[in-house]
């Protein structure tokens, strides 16, 4: 009798890659392989083909309130990312979304177990980091802390979320107007707190994605670029009965 699966109600797995990625599928299959989750592509949407004018994207708003615009895999990231929440709600059960370049750490399955059987506990789970960043404890598990984190840790390759926060992420996304990873940070505007699992079950360190193609070169905005970029998000903030950037 084949070994049953006791996350297979609560959760669904996604990896986000894109159709034409073979190796980095591969390499997605033998990572999950060593687990006992079921899992499935979603295939990505690969905005080097998005064709110009994008509905999601109003271009000249996003380079007068972000201060540069978007590169086209990071829209394509993002519009991957948005159909995964759907899927999520769709099928109303706890969804892991993956993009297709993690390793996983010994205590991952375990750290997806704790948390699945603790969902009042949180909205979003972060499961991985760019950059290690202050945090409050919130909570200690077997073999990790629930903590919420000081600042933006950056990336988006992992992460839990519940079907009520993805259906609200959708709704406050109908336009695209920064990078994912950021926008899943942007509590003042979705209301949705992104937690994350300390120390972190999957490592993104050694990896480099496909899908989105952020500038190493992207510098902060500064000096007058910057004073025309606070101006454009007071005017929106005082006028907007939806601002992007509200405080």
């Amino acid at each position: 009798m084949p070994e049953m699966n006791p996350l297979k109600p609560k959760l669904q797995i996604l990896v986000i890659s894109l159709e034409q990625s073979l190796s980095r599928r591969e390499q997605a299959a033998v990572e999950l392989a060593k687990t006992k989750l079921d899992w499935r592509f979603l295939d990505a949407v690969d905005g080097r083909k998005l064709s110009y004018p994008i509905p999601e994207y109003p271009a000249s708003k996003v380079k007068r309130l972000l201060g540069f615009e978007l590169t086209p895999n990071e829209i394509g990231c993002f519009l991957s990312h948005r159909a995964a929440w759907q899927q999520c709600v769709e099928n109303q059960t706890a969804t892991l979304v993956f993009e297709d370049d993690f390793l996983l750490l010994p205590h991952f399955e375990h750290c997806v177990e704790q948390l699945l059987n603790h969902p009042n506990d949180w909205q979003i789970v972060r499961l991985q980091a760019l950059l290690e960043t202050p945090s409050d404890k919130l909570k200690s598990f077997d073999q990790f802390d629930l903590v919420q984190n000081h600042a933006d840790p950056l990336g988006a390759t992992a992460y839990l979320i519940q079907p009520a926060s993805a259906k609200i992420l959708i709704e406050f996304s109908q336009q695209i107007y920064e990078p994912l990873d950021h926008f899943l940070e942007h509590h003042a505007k979705h209301g949705q707190v992104t937690l994350a699992a300390k120390p972190y079950p999957v490592d993104i360190t050694k990896v480099v994605s496909t899908i989105a193609d952020r500038p190493n070169d992207r510098k902060p905005i500064k000096g007058f670029a910057k004073n025309i970029r606070s101006f454009y998000r007071w005017f929106d903030r005082t006028f907007s009965k939806d601002p992007w950037f509200p405080k």
